[in-house]
């Protein structure tokens, strides 16, 4: 039972059909990839945060974690180093602001929740979607904020749960969200459903529970659900979004009072790297860097209703 995406999808679509297929992956711990970057940002704002002051994992070289599969929009083609998708051309833009050239941004492979588990990491920081929070913090440093983003949820077109206009609507419906994320934390602390939501390890099994009918709704962020209704379960209905919340605990809010949801890069516990990272990020959302990768790689996120 197939049908016409939505406009919002059909967005997001049209963006995505334009793309070159890469042949490059991300590499395990001891490869390197490298590719295009973004917009072009501004070089380094500090002397002490040029590349050769800079205590990278390898000398001259910047190494960038991320999980696979690297799912679109965020990168295409499941290939960070081809620096198409919206966190690709981030990573390479704050690579170019800090003075690194494309061939020496090197990839890797590092699970979602390995990302900000505690203890020493391999990578000089890791981008993908990783919400900044307090409880996060605690086991890693995370830097400003590149990208303000809300949850929404995805149902079947056919489930009760498709046609809910209210949190209330969604409580008796089965519900699910990617372990470790800011989309279970929405379920279980604004939903509150009236049964555990299933959890799941990876996206890909989220939906495929979806598409299958063992969940009648998930949890992912709004670009996200875009994407998938609209190219990989046309079954489905991006439901609403949830409201930016503010809080600092439980994934809900940024930790930093500014009441916004927000991806954040990870490093280490007490990087050295971590000021002139959030320097570079700082600095590509005030010249615009930040909202020209948006504009070019995101949908617009209206036509989701806020569900209350």
């Amino acid at each position: 039972m197939r049908s016409r995406p939505a406009p919002a999808a059909l967005a997001v679509l049209a963006a995505l059909t334009a793309l070159a297929t890469s042949a490059c992956a991300p590499q395990e711990a001891d490869g390197t990839a490298s590719g295009p970057s973004g917009p072009s940002a501004t070089g380094p704002s500090t002397a002490s945060c040029a590349p050769a002051a800079l205590a990278t994992k390898a000398e001259g070289k910047l190494t960038v974690g991320t999980d696979t599969p690297a799912y679109a929009p965020w990168f295409q083609d499941d290939d960070p180093a081809n620096g198409k998708g919206y966190e690709s051309a981030v990573a390479y833009a704050v690579a170019k602001h800090l003075g690194f050239a494309e061939k020496d941004v090197v990839w890797q492979k590092v699970a979602f929740n390995n990302a900000f588990a505690p203890g020493e990491k391999t990578f000089d920081f890791d981008i993908n979607q990783v919400s900044i929070n307090e409880d996060r913090r605690k086991a890693v440093d995370l830097s400003s904020g590149y990208y303000d983003v809300r949850q929404a949820v995805i149902a079947l077109k056919d489930s009760p749960a498709a046609k809910a206009t209210d949190l209330a609507g969604l409580k008796g419906a089965r519900l699910g969200a990617q372990v470790g994320t800011t989309s279970l934390d929405v379920i279980n602390e604004q939903i509150k459903p009236d049964r555990p939501a299933a959890v799941f390890q990876k996206n890909d099994l989220a939906k495929s529970a979806l598409k299958n009918g063992q969940v009648d709704a998930i949890v992912v962020d709004l670009p996200t659900a875009f994407y998938i209704t609209g190219a990989e379960v046309p079954e489905a209905k991006v439901v609403g979004q949830f409201e930016t919340t503010g809080g600092t605990g439980n994934g809900t809010g940024n930790g930093n009072g500014s009441g916004k949801e927000q991806f954040g890069l990870v490093l280490d516990k007490g990087s050295a790297l971590t000021s002139c990272v959030s320097r570079a990020v700082d600095a590509l959302r005030a010249d615009g860097t930040l909202a020209a990768i948006e504009k070019r790689w995101l949908s617009e996120a209206a036509g989701a209703p806020v569900l209350k």
